[in-house]
């Protein structure tokens, strides 16, 4: 039992990079596009971005959204970000072969009780679910040659490795995910509020002195209809990203699990 209790001793692994970083330069992105592109003094009339924008000007237009629009921008940037991080974290963490040919040549070789190839498979495969088959494998080996051990005793031993397996690989598959997760709602809410803003500047206009300021009008309604629509876009890309990744996170998960089961089916028959 003593050669397996060394194996509980494993480094975390990581997949990625940290999220905050990442926000932090999509922010400064946002601000300077906010400012140097859609602040442009080319988009409004007499070349003053306290104008109206030009006639069909969308980005013009955007900029007229207000303060809430590079907040807003920063998270859909975020998504973007994070999406394409998490499909290259999980690509590598899926291997370097399809995932369901691994599962089924690493099957075939432990139903011929060939540890040796199955090892060499992870080796070729690399990934997560390699990682969590190869460290298995080690306790398999291992369990299998030490006669003071029961035969309840070694399967335990080689469940109680293929958890612990699993639970210092799956975190790191989701590792951003409840950053995209938070977006999801919050994209909306900075929409909201960016709408709720421009309106009160929009009844402000109507209810001034001496008549209706139209720059002010028209600066509110912008300001409401362009949050409204970057709050609704950066929350659908938000949700489309997080289901996304979910689902390949699944995939994985029940590759180690079908694995896993398999591994602990096979040396129970053996033993």
């Amino acid at each position: 039992m003593a050669k397996t209790e060394k194996k509980s001793v494993r480094k975390v692994r990581t997949i990625g990079i940290s999220a905050f970083p990442v926000i932090l330069l999509c922010a400064v992105a946002a601000v300077a596009i906010f400012k140097l592109v859609y602040g442009d003094s080319s988009h409004f009339v007499n070349g003053d971005p306290n104008n109206h924008p030009l006639q069909g000007d969308l980005l013009g237009t955007i900029y007229k959204g207000g303060v809430i629009v590079p907040v807003i921008q920063t998270l859909l940037l975020t998504v973007l970000a994070l999406s394409v991080e998490r499909a290259f974290a999980l690509n590598k963490a899926k291997g370097k072969k399809q995932l369901q040919k691994f599962v089924i040549a690493v099957k075939s070789a432990l139903d011929k009780n060939d540890v040796a190839a199955a090892d060499a498979l992870c080796d070729a495969q690399q990934g997560s679910v390699a990682n969590v088959v190869k460290s298995s494998l080690r306790t398999y080996s291992e369990v299998s040659a030490n006669t003071q051990l029961t035969k309840e005793e070694r399967q335990l031993a080689l469940r109680k490795d293929l958890e612990e397996a699993t639970m210092l690989e799956l975190p790191s598959l989701g590792q951003n995910l409840p950053v995209i997760a938070t977006i999801t709602t919050l994209g909306t809410l900075m929409g909201l509020l960016g709408t709720v803003i421009g309106m009160i500047k929009s009844f402000a206009a109507l209810a001034g002195a001496g008549g209706t300021d139209s720059i002010a009008l028209s600066t509110g309604i912008s300001e409401a209809l362009v949050n409204t629509a970057f709050g609704i876009a950066t929350g659908a890309a938000a949700v489309i990203s997080y289901n996304y990744f979910t689902t390949k996170i699944d995939g994985i998960t029940h590759s180690i699990d079908e694995i896993g089961a398999f591994l602990v089916q096979t040396f129970s028959g053996n033993k």
